[in-house]
C-alpha cells in the first residue's frame, strides 16, 4: 500500500512522513509546491514531487504510477487573519482544490483518505473541552474552508465508498524529539515558535493580541498538541481504516488549555531569557478559548499522547530554532 502525502514538506506533513518511515511503511510519495514547505525537510526514502495538489492530471499520474491507494492531505493555507483578508484565496486553495483532489481520488480508486481539519470549525464553542458533537460555527474563512471539505468528505464517502478520517487539530507545537524536523517557516504565526524566536533575538518583541478576553488572565486559551503526537495520530488513523473502521471525525488535543501569558511564562522559564511583550489589539477570527475533548480519538484509534508537557514542547521548539540558526536559517 502506497501513501500519497500532500503538503509533506511542511511542518506537520514532514513529521508524519518521518513517522511513516519509522513505522516501516513503504516509501510514501510527497506532493508539495514548496510555497511554505522545504525540500530539505522531506526525509530520505520519501520521493518528493513538486507540484499542486489541485492539478488533476499530475495527481492522477502519481496515483496510477505509484499504485497509491491512501492519501493523507495536509496541504492548505492556515493563517486565520490572512483568511479574513483573503477569503477567496483560502476558498480556492483549501476548498476548491480539495474538491478536485477528492474527485481525482474517487476516479483513480483511492480507498482511504485522511484529512487535516481544524478546531477552527467550532468557532466560539459553547462548552470546553469541546466535543466533536458541538455545533459547528466557524468564525473565519479558514475555519469555513475546512468545514466545507469535511462536508464534501462525508458526501463523497456516502456516494462512492471512500473511507476517511478527519482529524481536527488544535494548536500544534514543538518539534521532532530526535531533532530531524520542526516548524521552519520564518514568518510563522505559531505562538511558541514566535516566542522561541524572541528568546534568540530574531524578533524584537512578542505581541499578545488582546488581553480582555473572558478568560482567567484575559488572554486566549488554547490546547497545544505536540507535533509528533499529532503525526502518530495519522498512523493510528491509517491502521484504523485498514482494519475496516467506520468513517470518523475526531479532535486532536490534550484536553488541557494554556493561556497566551502562561505559554510566554513557560518559554521564559525554559529558555532563561526575558523578552519584551507588547499587548496589541485582538485579531479577527480568534475565539477566546478552545480546548479539545479527546475521548473519541483515544477510544476509536487507540491514540495515546507521549509528549503532553508544555515545558518539554517549548524545549523542543527552542532546540529546533537553534538548529535553524546554526544552519543559517531555512
Amino acid at each position: 500500500m502506497t501513501v500519497l502525502v500532500t503538503g509533506g514538506a511542511g511542518y506537520i506533513g514532514s513529521h508524519t512522513v518521518l513517522e511513516l518511515l519509522d513505522a516501516g511503511e513503504s516509501a510514501p510519495i510527497v506532493l508539495d509546491d514548496l510555497s511554505t514547505g522545504f525540500r530539505w525537510s522531506v526525509p530520505d526514502g520519501a520521493p518528493l514531487v513538486i507540484g499542486d495538489f489541485g492539478d488533476e492530471s499530475l495527481v492522477s499520474n502519481l496515483i496510477e504510477r505509484h499504485g497509491v491507494d491512501e492519501i493523507i492531505h495536509f496541504a492548505a493555507k492556515i493563517v486565520v487573519p490572512d483568511s479574513v483578508a483573503d477569503p477567496l484565496g483560502y476558498y480556492l486553495n483549501n476548498t476548491a482544490k480539495a474538491r478536485t483532489l477528492l474527485a481525482t481520488s474517487v476516479a483513480c480508486g483511492v480507498k482511504r483518505f485522511i484529512f487535516s481539519s481544524t478546531a477552527a470549525v467550532y468557532g466560539e464553542p459553547l462548552h470546553n473541552p469541546v466535543t466533536e458533537d458541538e455545533s459547528l460555527k466557524p468564525v473565519s474563512p479558514y475555519g469555513r474552508s475546512k468545514l466545507m471539505v469535511e462536508w464534501m468528505l462525508e458526501d463523497t464517502a456516502r456516494a462512492h465508498g471512500l473511507a476517511y478520517v478527519a482529524l481536527r487539530y488544535f494548536n500544534v507545537a514543538g518539534a521532532d524529539p530526535k531533532g530531524r524536523s520542526g516548524q521552519s517557516t520564518p514568518n510563522a504565526t505559531h505562538l511558541i515558535k514566535v516566542a522561541a524566536q524572541a528568546t534568540l533575538g530574531l524578533r524584537k518583541k512578542l505581541q499578545v493580541f488582546g488581553d480582555d478576553y473572558p478568560t482567567p488572565d484575559g488572554t486566549c486559551v488554547r490546547d497545544y498538541i505536540q507535533v509528533t503526537d499529532l503525526s502518530r495520530a495519522h498512523l493510528d488513523a491509517l491502521r484504523y481504516l485498514r482494519d475496516g473502521g467506520a468513517n470518523l471525525t475526531a479532535n486532536c488535543g490534550y484536553e488541557r488549555g494554556f493561556s497566551v501569558l502562561e505559554v510566554i511564562e513557560s518559554v521564559k522559564r525554559v529558555s532563561g531569557v526575558d523578552f519584551e511583550v507588547e499587548i496589541a489589539p485582538r485579531r479577527p477570527g480568534d475565539p477566546a478559548a478552545i480546548v479539545a475533548a479527546n475521548g473519541r480519538i483515544q477510544q476509536a484509534l487507540g491514540w495515546r499522547p507521549q509528549y503532553d508537557d508544555l515545558d518539554e514542547i517549548v524545549r523542543q521548539a527552542l532546540d529546533w530554532e537553534k538548529r535553524l540558526m546554526a544552519r543559517g536559517g531555512v
